[in-house]
């Protein structure tokens, strides 16, 4: 890269740091750190829910995809994101508002301690952290290919470096740093990715030549769905992104618990809902138009990145990559401060006695280190990932899979429909459609991906409504949370708010 590239990378993450040091003046206790005192803007939350929903796998795996197969990978991998965020506007967002404000709840586990019981809370938690480790470490390795292309610079640094600047402002400014440095990011990617857009119109002779350029595509590059991607896959990942992208996702249920209101909550999915169905169109775009530009790349999922090389100008380059990077400090930044509130409120308070009457500076000093822990952990997991399937053998088969046995009970058990599902279909539901993952993915080995990601949720699913209906277990405590969660009205405001799991643990 030309120095006007390297001054624009390294005043990206100047101004990251610079937030994160102005949000920490924000933080006074864990309820700053993880939810932002509920004082967000809606607006801010949707852009923030919106950046946090993807990373530079988008420029990196997605973009192999778009190069290798077409227009398929925004039909099958982002419409579900917009059709599911727009679905949760109105039947998730609100309620899990309405879990913050009514029963001061700060992590979003932190309800299954009295809407089930303890160790259903526990398996959620335990299982989902590990999970993540996983999902952020599949982002440092896309940036880290980035880099790697751009600079020459090894894998394990690039992982280093990204991983270290997410860690600082992350961990000194909690939500409000990475909200912001989200909206930040948002307008840098937004710069960087028309940049992009632009030079590759102009590449292609200008809009009569985006015309044509359709015709020239390779068979089947223009068709919504072709070889693995199938009508079945694709109803499964809906029904995935619905139970991910509300609340299985922790780090996206923040967002709305960080809202001043319900309809805030909102209004806040509705615009992260419209960003998915537009802005990843305008990402993608290029990658489509490589295959006839460079129709001969050797290894699709650095086909962005040679493109920007290419058609770029000194400066922009370096902003593109800001831009690539931006994705995935947002995800992996917001993806910790969930995973710490988890660990501080439902994991450490069962396990350790002292965890229960932390003061406020200890709380915040154990929200920290957690968050310190986490990154660090999922780094090394990133240095390794080609051993567990590399950057989309991660995202889709190992996340998609194991995402709805840990999410269906804990956004189901907000919904009146499902109020007499209790903690044995709760944990049941849990324990065999994870089992239904191992068991396709080390046992029968399915012939396709449609299976393995669709075979847990199903399984899942299936288990946690059977058993609500053959053996329902009436809770007068889970009932008043479902009815408090379900209400605008004074009726659910009424409500006796159920202790912090931390006060209940013994």
């Amino acid at each position: 890269m030309a120095w006007l590239d390297w001054v624009a990378l390294a005043g990206y993450f100047l101004v990251m740091l610079l937030i994160g040091l102005w949000s920490h003046r924000r933080i006074s206790g864990v309820g700053d750190y993880f939810t932002g005192g509920g004082k967000m803007p809606w607006w801010l939350s949707g852009i923030s829910h919106h950046m946090s929903g993807y990373s530079a796998a988008v420029f990196v795996a997605y973009a192999a995809v778009a190069y290798s197969y077409g227009v398929t990978v925004y039909f099958w991998a982002f419409v579900p994101l917009a059709l599911a965020t727009g679905v949760g506007a109105f039947l998730f967002a609100p309620r899990w508002n309405r879990l913050r404000s009514r029963f001061n709840v700060i992590s979003p586990l932190e309800y299954l301690a009295k809407r089930y019981n303890i160790p259903t809370q526990q398996a959620l938690a335990w299982s989902g952290a590990l999970l993540k480790v996983f999902d952020v470490a599949a982002k440092w390795a896309s940036v880290a290919i980035l880099l790697n292309v751009f600079t020459g610079m090894p894998m394990a640094t690039g992982i280093l470096i990204t991983g270290v600047v997410t860690l600082l402002y992350s961990t000194v400014g909690g939500l409000w740093a990475d909200a912001l440095t989200d909206f930040g990011q948002f307008v840098i990617q937004g710069v960087a990715a028309l940049s992009m857009l632009i030079a590759v119109i102009v590449k292609l002779g200008g809009f009569s030549g985006l015309g044509s350029m359709w015709d020239k595509l390779p068979d089947g590059h223009t068709h919504p769905l072709v070889g693995q991607w199938t009508a079945g896959f694709l109803t499964a990942y809906i029904v995935i992104k619905l139970f991910e992208y509300n609340g299985g996702m922790w780090n996206l249920a923040q967002r709305y618990m960080a809202t001043d209101s319900a309809p805030s909550a909102r209004r806040s999915a509705g615009l992260s809902a419209v960003l998915y169905l537009i802005w990843p169109a305008v990402l993608l775009f290029p990658s489509v138009a490589a295959a006839v530009l460079m129709p001969h790349v050797a290894d699709a999922q650095q086909v962005y990145a040679l493109m920007a090389k290419a058609y770029l100008p000194a400066g922009l380059v370096g902003l593109t990559l800001a831009g690539m990077f931006s994705h995935t400090m947002a995800m992996a930044s917001s993806d910790a401060n969930a995973i710490s509130a988890v660990v501080t409120r439902d994991i450490l308070p069962v396990v350790s006695r002292r965890a229960r009457t932390m003061s406020t500076q200890a709380g915040l000093l154990a929200a920290r280190v957690c968050t310190v822990v986490f990154v660090s952990i999922s780094m090394i997991v990133a240095i390794e990932a080609d051993h567990f399937g590399g950057v989309l053998g991660i995202i889709v088969a190992l996340v998609a899979a194991v995402m709805g046995p840990i999410s269906i009970p804990m956004l189901l058990g907000l919904l009146p429909a499902f109020r007499r599902c209790g903690p044995i279909a709760a944990i049941s539901s849990w324990a065999l459609g994870l089992g239904a993952y191992f068991l396709l993915k080390y046992g029968i080995e399915p012939s396709n991906q449609t299976w393995l990601v669709a075979t847990p949720l199903v399984t899942s699913l299936v288990v946690y409504v059977g058993l609500g209906l053959l053996k329902p277990e009436p809770n007068d405590e889970a009932d008043a949370i479902v009815a408090a969660v379900s209400s605008d009205g004074p009726q659910g405001a009424a409500v006796q708010a159920p202790a912090p799991t931390a006060a209940t643990a013994d």
